[in-house]
């Protein structure tokens, strides 16, 4: 299929961009149906605002807590509240502990 270059609106901005035929072609062999709806500095702005936000960056979102290892004493932090009822370790002595599969 022969693509030719596209001139689109951003939805964000209001400014147009270029859809270039090279592009169309990779979004084409993605499998992409969609075509663009931002230019690249609205696309840019989108990623890091989603990263600031999102998945990516949870330590802004996720309360710690503060714990003793169990192994070697020294004092750290967990994404849980400790119960006492199960040893809590120091991420050093955690990647140590052999994991048990649960599935």
């Amino acid at each position: 299929m022969s693509y030719t270059d596209k001139t689109i609106t951003c939805v964000d901005c209001g400014a147009t961009f270029t859809f270039s035929a090279s592009e169309q072609e990779t979004f084409a062999q993605r499998g992409y149906t969609n075509e663009p709806k931002r230019c690249s500095t609205c696309r840019d702005a989108r990623k890091a605002q989603q990263g600031s936000g999102g998945y990516g960056d949870q330590s802004q979102r996720r309360e710690m807590f503060p714990a003793v290892c169990a192994t070697c004493g020294k004092q750290t932090q967990v994404p849980f509240q400790p119960r006492g009822t199960k040893p809590v370790y120091c991420s050093d002595c955690f990647r140590k502990v052999p994991q048990q599969s649960y599935r």
